[in-house]
C-alpha cells in the first residue's frame, strides 16, 4: 500500500514537472514569435488605428488571435510564425494609415472632439450618429485610396459634428426655456399675458442668435436664457391672475390689496408707516432710501471693525516687543504713536472725501489705509473707451479728492461685466483705464510716476452678472488711492 502511494505521488510530480516545462517552453516560444507583433500592435493602438484604420487593424487582430490559438493548441511552429508575421504586417499598415488619416482628417477629428465635449452623443444623438456614419465612410474610403470621395465625406462629417455640437450646447442652455414656453402655449398664456410672454420668446431668440454667432462664449446666452425663464414663469403666473380677474374669481381691488400686503410687511421690519393712500410710489422710495442707508452703515461698520482689528493687533505686537526690551523704548513708542496718528489722519481724509460725492456719482470706501473711489457715475459708450464731456464734472471732483492725499500712489482699475468674450473684455477694460489715466495726466497735471492703469476685464465682479443692475455695477472704473504716510 505504501509502495503504491509513493508511485502515485511520483507520477503526479512528474506530470507537474512536464506541464511546467511545457509552460516555460510555450512562454519562450511566445516571446520569440510575438515580440515584433506586440510592438507593432502597441504602435497601432497609440496611433488610434482602431478608429482611423479599422480595416487593417481588424485584420491584424484576427491574425494575432489565430497565432495565439495555434500556439495554445500546440500546432505547427510555422503556422504560429506565419500568423504572427501577418499580424505584424497588418498592425504596421494600420499604424501608418492611421498617421496619414490623423493628418488628413485633422479638422473633422477636432470637430468630433468638440462635439463630444459638448455631450453631443447624449444631447444630440441623431446628428451625432449621422456624423459618425459620414466619418466612418470617410475612413473606409481613405483606406481604399479613394482620396477624393474621402475628402467629400470628411467635409460632410465635419459639418454634422459642428451641428451636433451647437445643438447640444443649445439643449444644455435653452431646453428649460423651450419647455416653459411650450407649457405656456399649451396653457394659452399669450391670451392673458401677451407682453410678458412675448418678452420671454424674444429673449430665447436672442440667446439662440448669440449661440449661433459664438457658441463658445456662453455667458450672455446663459444670462438671456435665465431671463427668458423668469419671464416665461412670470407670464404663466400673470395669466393665472388675469384669468381669475376676468372670470370674476378675484376683483381688481382684491388684487391690489394682495400686492400691497408684502410692502406692509417690509415697512413693519423697517419701522416705516406704510402710507399708500395715493399708491405705493412714496412708500417704495422711502424703503429704498432706508435700505441704502442700512447698506452704507453696514459697510462703514465692517470697515471700522477691520480697522480696529488691524490697529489693535499692531499695537499689541509692538507693545509686546517693547516690554521685552529696555533700551530704545521711548523712540519706538514715539514711532508707534506717529503711525497711529497717520492712520487717524487717513480716516479723517477719507471722511472728507466721502462727503464730496453723491451716491449716483461714486461709492467711497476703505481697505485698511487704502481709499477706493468707485465711480458709478462714470459711463462709456458700448465697446468704447473715450471719456464723454458729461463726465468732466465728476472727474473734477475726483481731482479734488486726490488732492486730499498729497503724493499718494494712484491705481486706475478698469472692470467689465461678463458679457462678451474674455479677451475682448480684458482689452476694453485696459483701454478704459488708460483713457482715465491719460485724462489725469493731461487735465489734472498728475505726474505719470504716480499713476498705474490696469484692466481686469470680467475677473473681479462686485455684483451678480445675472441681472442688469448687477452688470451695471460691474462695469466700472475704480480709483485706488494709496496715501503716502509721510505726506501731511
Amino acid at each position: 500500500m505504501v509502495a503504491k502511494t509513493g508511485t502515485l505521488r511520483f507520477i503526479v510530480l512528474l506530470c507537474a514537472l512536464l506541464a511546467a516545462g511545457q509552460g516555460h517552453a510555450q512562454n519562450e516560444l511566445r516571446d520569440t514569435f510575438f515580440r515584433e507583433a506586440d510592438a507593432a500592435k502597441a504602435a497601432a493602438e497609440e496611433a488610434n488605428a482602431s478608429l482611423l484604420a479599422p480595416r487593417a487593424w481588424e485584420r491584424g487582430q484576427r491574425e494575432y488571435r489565430d497565432a495565439e490559438t495555434a500556439l495554445e493548441r500546440g500546432r505547427n511552429i510555422e503556422t504560429v510564425r506565419s500568423n504572427a508575421g501577418d499580424a505584424t504586417k497588418y498592425f504596421n499598415e494600420a499604424a501608418e494609415k492611421a498617421r496619414i488619416a490623423n493628418t488628413a482628417f485633422a479638422q473633422v477629428l477636432k470637430s468630433r472632439q468638440d462635439a463630444a465635449n459638448a455631450r453631443a452623443p447624449e444631447l444630440s444623438d441623431e446628428l451625432w450618429q449621422q456624423a459618425q456614419r459620414k466619418f466612418g465612410e470617410a475612413i473606409r474610403l481613405m483606406e481604399r485610396g479613394d482620396l477624393k470621395n474621402a475628402k467629400r465625406r470628411d467635409v460632410e462629417a465635419t459639418s454634422l459634428y459642428r451641428e451636433a455640437e451647437l445643438d447640444a450646447i443649445k439643449t444644455q442652455y435653452l431646453s428649460e426655456t423651450r419647455r416653459l414656453l411650450a407649457d405656456a402655449d399649451r396653457a394659452r398664456v399669450g391670451r392673458y399675458a401677451p407682453i410678458t410672454l412675448g418678452r420671454a420668446k424674444q429673449l430665447l431668440a436672442d440667446a439662440e442668435r448669440e449661440l449661433n454667432e459664438n457658441r463658445y462664449d456662453t455667458d450672455l446666452p446663459r444670462s438671456l436664457a435665465r431671463q427668458a425663464n423668469y419671464e416665461a414663469k412670470h407670464a404663466i403666473y400673470l395669466s393665472e391672475v388675469v384669468r381669475k380677474v376676468r372670470d370674476r374669481d378675484l376683483t381688481a381691488e382684491q388684487l391690489v390689496l394682495q400686492w400691497e400686503d408684502p410692502l406692509r410687511q417690509i415697512s413693519g421690519v423697517a419701522d416705516i408707516v406704510p402710507d399708500m393712500e395715493t399708491g405705493p410710489n412714496n412708500l417704495t422710495a422711502e424703503l429704498v432710501k432706508y435700505f441704502e442707508a442700512q447698506a452704507k452703515e453696514l459697510q462703514e461698520l465692517r470697515q471700522e471693525k477691520a480697522d480696529n482689528e488691524i490697529r489693535i493687533a499692531d499695537m499689541e505686537e509692538e507693545l509686546r516687543a517693547l516690554d521685552e526690551r529696555l533700551g530704545g523704548a521711548t523712540a519706538e513708542r514715539a514711532a508707534l504713536v506717529q503711525r497711529l496718528e497717520a492712520q487717524a489722519r487717513v480716516k479723517q481724509q477719507f471722511e472728507q472725501v466721502e462727503k464730496m460725492f453723491s451716491s449716483e456719482e461714486a461709492r467711497v470706501f476703505r481697505q485698511g489705509d487704502t481709499v477706493i473711489l468707485r465711480l458709478v457715475g462714470l459711463s462709456f459708450d458700448s465697446g468704447a473707451s473715450q471719456i464723454k464731456p458729461q463726465n468732466f464734472d465728476l472727474l473734477a471732483k475726483v481731482e479734488k479728492a486726490i488732492d486730499v492725499f498729497p503724493r499718494s500712489e494712484l491705481i486706475i482699475e478698469g472692470h467689465t461685466d461678463s458679457h462678451g468674450g474674455d479677451d475682448l473684455n480684458q482689452k476694453l477694460s485696459q483701454e478704459r483705464a488708460e483713457s482715465v489715466q491719460q485724462y489725469m495726466i493731461n487735465a489734472m497735471r498728475i505726474p505719470t510716476y504716480r499713476l498705474i492703469a490696469t484692466g481686469y476685464g470680467e475677473t473681479r465682479p462686485v455684483a451678480s452678472n445675472e441681472t442688469e443692475s448687477g452688470r451695471a455695477r460691474n462695469r466700472r472704473i475704480d480709483i485706488v488711492i494709496k496715501p503716502n504716510p509721510n505726506a501731511q
